[in-house]
């Protein structure tokens, strides 16, 4: 049996409470999580983990949707820990995970920096520090648009980009379900763009949830927000509609 399993983690970020839901899909012989939280976010992942019995040294493979701190930020310390876990990327993600260039929200973050008032400056320094914290971890296998994973009944990738330029979501047509990544999230019910002011391209954005009404999706996932309860081609036309009026 195919399952999905949504790991809701619950955790304090500067003093504000927050939830981010990677997710677990399992079959027969694989166990694929699905982004892996902040950094030295092991304990966690693994309290989610066990709550629906599974271990993470059964996970095989671990697909990365973007390079965002709160995607990659323990990718090292499981690659380190379980080093028979395959890390899958988009070909454009991968030389940021891997660490051969830097980090996108890195540099968005140091050519704002001089433009910032003198009381926003500690906390901008602050993030810098984090940022460079974030740990490299070798991608073993890039995916591009359209492929077609065969684990978990398939899964096909999908090229989101706007958010960052590599950014993928994954659909499982079998279940007719979206992991959206952050291509889209729920704030008070509704899907929205996540954090548009820092999204690096909003036309591109938008655009990436426009291809969504390609796909027969009856189901959404986000990595923050969890389940979208609603009618989710309704939805998406209200969030383009939002951006197009």
């Amino acid at each position: 049996m195919n399952m999905c399993h949504l790991l809701e983690i619950e955790f304090e970020y500067s003093g504000q409470k927050q939830i981010i839901t990677p997710i677990l899909l399992q079959d027969k012989t694989d166990m694929i999580l699905i982004d892996c939280g902040y950094p030295d976010f092991m304990p966690l992942l693994e309290e989610a983990a066990n709550r629906h019995n599974v271990t993470l040294a059964s996970i095989t493979k671990l697909i990365v949707t973007h390079h965002d701190m709160d995607h990659i930020g323990s990718l090292a310390a499981l690659k380190r820990t379980y080093p028979h876990i395959d890390i899958i990327a988009h070909e454009l993600e991968a030389p940021y995970i891997a660490g051969a260039k830097k980090l996108l929200r890195l540099e968005q973050a140091q050519s704002t920096f001089n433009a910032l008032s003198d009381e926003a400056k500690p906390y901008a320094e602050q993030f810098i520090r984090f940022l460079q914290s974030v740990e490299p971890a070798a991608v073993n296998r890039t995916v591009s648009n359209g492929e077609r994973l065969p684990w978990c009944d398939g899964i096909e990738i999908i090229h989101t980009p706007g958010h960052l330029p590599g950014h993928i979501s994954l659909y499982l047509p079998a279940s007719k379900t979206l992991i959206a990544g952050d291509a889209v999230v729920i704030e008070e019910g509704m899907l929205a763009i996540a954090n548009p002011q820092y999204t690096l391209d909003l036309d591109e954005a938008i655009r990436s949830v426009q291809r969504l009404l390609d796909y027969d999706i009856e189901q959404i996932i986000c990595y923050h927000g969890g389940y979208f309860h609603g009618d989710v081609q309704q939805a998406i036309h209200q969030l383009i509609a939002q951006y197009k009026s």
